[in-house]
């Protein structure tokens, strides 16, 4: 089941417009985003690129981790280091790992050192929503927003008085429990969760020891367990009809065991903690003010002895204005400070860094035109002025055809890993930056949603090592071409989901890598979601793949293309209390992500679950 399904499955895909009329529900057609443009617009209206994951989503696909969510959508392709828990990079438009800002409930997240987030510790079932934002942002949202924005939102409150329960045990003696409640009214809500999640695991690398080593470098052929342990509050109060304020906290923590040479244990602890007010003292004024803090910090450990210690904390700091100039017409002002610091005991040349960007949108409509403009500079301590744009164009062809176009910069500053890392950092760094350009396709036949965008980004002075100076360098250039599709239709009792991307992921060094594919972006990868619906039973089906790619820069150690498929079936037994079971890679097929790094073989969950309806 390897590239030749997965490419049956992409033309099935393509074809699918063509084939078939009906649709995702008016509630989905009337969904609201506020990732794309900072501001609320209906996922119709945008002309950003979006994927919208909601939490009905998350409870029927019964996904366990963010990764079961993500791959194969449009643009994204995620690379796995050995199974729940382990180091998890989402590469999105063929940009790099780093190259992607993560929000969670409008705080930016993830580690100033090694620039990454640790997707693999934050649990769905602290999860209300996810937006997927496809293409530069950093003219809105300024460094790291290369590739695109993803923004998790919280699970909020429903209803005066909603409880909800889960608990489920599957394969590898994973078990998992979830429990919460809110409480809703006229001024007021308020939600707090928990949830818990434990699993003895498998043996997560096939790792070659020194000399010669390879992978984790070292060989440990061990069941590498993993535990998360979170809580989440979240509450707000209307003090009046133009005042409003809104604190969240989600906290993360737990025990991850993994095969290394240096350290084979971590201590982990992921917070975020943010407020919002909102004033808005006439139908032409809106302001909000956001603040947070999100801490990243793991204690590292070789075989239970301490090792290290890597703790970064990000503040941030947003202010933001939305001026309705005329009926359609909206002019955005803002500004932005984000503070970087870092505790570690590895010794850092500098621990901390300050950004200050400021911004100006305006999103206007001209008859069947829409039109979006966006500017930013950026202030950084390290690297001074950094001036960013955007500009985006839609054309109503049809009412249910539009044309969208656009193209934007962006750039990313260095880490403190790249910059100050004793014996390997290079403070001389500059920012990588990017030009993109796409057009996009959209539109509705009957019930039936689609869309097709096809990109280009030329990405320049990006960091890899440079063996001249035996230091990260701006040494690597890249171009990015892409196209992406993807469909969603129901037919009386059937729903069906599916997307595809082909990708030239194109190394332009000018060295020998020149001509070669970036590690570990596939040319093309997929994914389809089947589900029906039969009474008090639900049945369905995933299939995702991704085709061959390569796991170095030299493109010398190939990982081969791989097609899973996932079942899983539903049943209520009453009104508010649900039976789910789920069996993962069916056909128990031996695949990997990233090379040396094993990834789960056939494997079942079953979950109970209790949640009022809606």
């Amino acid at each position: 089941m390897k590239l030749n399904l997965l490419s049956a499955a992409v033309i099935a895909l393509l074809a699918l417009p063509h084939a078939a009329s009906a649709a995702t529900g008016d509630e989905e057609l009337d969904d609201v985003i506020v990732t794309a443009t900072r501001t609320a617009v209906t996922v119709d209206d945008t002309l950003a690129p979006v994927n919208v994951i909601t939490r009905a989503d998350i409870e029927r696909l019964q996904a366990r981790s963010l990764q079961d969510l993500l791959r194969g959508l449009p643009g994204v392709s995620v690379s796995n280091s050995g199974g729940p828990g382990r180091n998890t990079s989402l590469f999105l438009r063929g940009t790099e790992s780093d190259h992607v800002l993560v929000l969670i409930d409008g705080i930016k997240v993830g580690s100033a050192t090694s620039g990454n987030v640790a997707f693999q510790d934050l649990p769905v079932e602290q999860i209300e929503r996810i937006e997927i934002v496809r293409g530069p942002r950093s003219s809105l949202y300024g460094s790291e927003a290369l590739g695109g924005v993803i923004q998790i939102f919280t699970r909020r409150a429903h209803g005066e008085f909603a409880p909800h329960f889960s608990v489920g045990y599957g394969s590898e003696n994973s078990r998992e429990a979830a429990a919460g409640l809110s409480l809703a009214g006229d001024q007021g809500w308020f939600a707090a969760n928990a949830a818990y999640s434990d699993t003895d695991g498998f043996n997560a690398c096939n790792g070659k020891p020194f000399p010669g080593g390879a992978g984790c470098f070292t060989y440990e052929p061990d069941n590498d367990a993993y535990r998360n342990v979170s809580g989440a509050l979240r509450g707000g109060w209307r003090f009046s009809e133009a005042v409003e304020a809104e604190a969240n906290i989600l906290r993360t923590e737990g025990h991850n065991y993994f095969d290394g040479t240096f350290v084979n244990e971590s201590q982990y602890r992921q917070q975020v903690i943010g407020t919002k007010l909102t004033v808005t003292p006439s139908e032409a004024f809106k302001l909000t003010v956001t603040a947070g803090r999100n801490n990243d910090d793991s204690d590292n450990l070789l075989n239970g002895v301490f090792s290290s210690k890597f703790n970064t904390r990000r503040d941030s700091l947003s202010v933001q204005g939305d001026i309705t100039l005329a009926p359609h017409h909206l002019l955005t002002l803002g500004g932005d400070r984000v503070d970087d610091k870092v505790d570690s005991t590895t010794t850092f040349d500098e621990r901390s860094r300050e950004d200050i960007g400021v911004f100006a949108q305006y999103q206007g409509q001209f008859g069947r035109h829409d039109v979006q403009l966006s500017a930013r500079n950026d202030d950084n301590e390290q690297f001074g002025s950094h001036a960013t744009g955007g500009a985006a164009w839609g054309y109503g062809l049809t009412e249910n055809l539009r044309l969208v176009t656009s193209y934007g910069t962006a750039f990313k500053a260095p880490t403190f890993n790249e910059l100050y890392y004793p014996n390997f950092g290079n403070p001389t760094l500059q920012p990588e930056e990017s030009r993109s350009f796409e057009v996009g396709l959209r539109g509705q036949a009957g019930n039936l949603r689609w869309s097709v965008d096809a990109f280009h980004t030329r990405a320049d002075e990006l960091i890899a090592y440079d063996a001249s100076i035996s230091k990260p360098g701006n040494v690597e250039e890249a171009t990015l071409r892409g196209i992406e599709a993807s469909v969603g239709a129901q037919f009386g009792d059937w729903s069906i989901d599916a997307s595809a991307t082909g990708l030239d992921p194109q190394n332009d060094a000018n060295n020998s890598y020149k001509g070669n594919d970036l590690p570990r972006r596939a040319r093309v990868s997929g994914r389809v979601d089947v589900d029906r619906a039969v009474g008090d039973f639900r049945f369905g089906l995933t299939f995702a793949g991704e085709g061959r790619r390569y796991d170095d820069l030299a493109n010398t150690r190939s990982l081969g293309g791989y097609g899973t498929v996932d079942l899983r079936a539903e049943y209520a037994l009453a009104p508010d209390w649900l039976v789910q079971a789920k069996v993962v890679n069916i056909a128990d097929h031996d695949y990997t992500t990233a090379a040396f790094y094993n990834q789960p073989g056939r494997s079942h969950f079953v979950t109970l679950r209790y949640r009022p309806a809606r």
